[in-house]
């Protein structure tokens, strides 16, 4: 997922709007992350709806006043708007940790024709090593806010646990109802393999525990019954 932005500019939307532009700051801030790249424009009315929304997803996960330690997180807009001005409007709206590609970079587009974008507002969600977890997770985040994400990191297998605080052990089993549907979104070929390895090794396992029994009958029919006899 890091090789996404290697050798390309990505700035902060902080005041100085910062450029991160060397290798060591790309993976500095993306490495071992999942991902959600944001592509929206400020012309877009679902845009300007789902721009609250979105926010408050985010600075739940990341932001210090709410959050004692920030989640494993970095979400990049993607401006899909048709001048720099509409693009500045927006990102003024948008959380200050969040980063972004500047307007004049021609990267916007390709990562556009990449991710197959159809319409906007669309949340591409990327596991560490680059693969899609979610094509377009909009629906998802206004459903179920921060739950999502708690999802993508068990799918990504992103583990915190160093950060874990007792009581989030003892809520690590918690689930709603609708949380086997949803994680059942995040399965990918991975895990069928994963499962498809079990079910073969149990099978060759019980296998191997017939023969053994059927091995130990033919030995005791070949050396005949030891039992007692009892004289009449």
């Amino acid at each position: 997922m890091v090789d996404l932005f290697l050798n390309r500019v990505l700035v902060e939307n902080n005041t100085d709007q910062d450029e991160l532009n060397t290798e060591r700051e790309i993976v500095g801030i993306l490495e071992n992350r999942i991902l959600v790249l944001f592509f929206a424009s400020s012309e877009c009315e679902n845009c300007q709806e789902f721009l609250p929304v979105l926010n408050d997803f985010f600075k739940r996960l990341k932001d210090p006043a709410y959050i004692e330690y920030p989640k494993l997180l970095a979400l990049v807009y993607i401006s899909l708007d048709k001048s720099e001005a509409q693009q500045e409007r927006f990102l003024n709206e948008l959380h200050k940790k969040v980063l972004f590609l500047a307007f004049e970079d021609p990267y916007r587009n390709e990562l556009k024709a990449m991710f197959k974008v159809k319409s906007v507002p669309t949340v591409v969600v990327l596991r560490p090593d680059g693969s899609v977890l979610s094509p377009n997770a909009v629906q998802d985040i206004c459903s179920y806010g921060t739950d999502c994400f708690r999802d993508w990191q068990e799918s990504a297998e992103v583990i915190e646990r160093s950060f874990m605080l007792n009581e989030d052990f003892d809520n690590l089993n918690m689930r709603s109802a609708t949380d086997p549907v949803r994680r059942l979104k995040y399965k990918t070929e991975d895990d069928k393999r994963k499962k498809r390895w079990w079910k073969l090794w149990v099978k060759g396992k019980d296998e191997n525990e017939e023969e053994e029994k059927n091995g130990a009958w033919d030995r005791k029919r070949k050396d005949g019954d030891k039992g007692i006899w009892r004289i009449r």
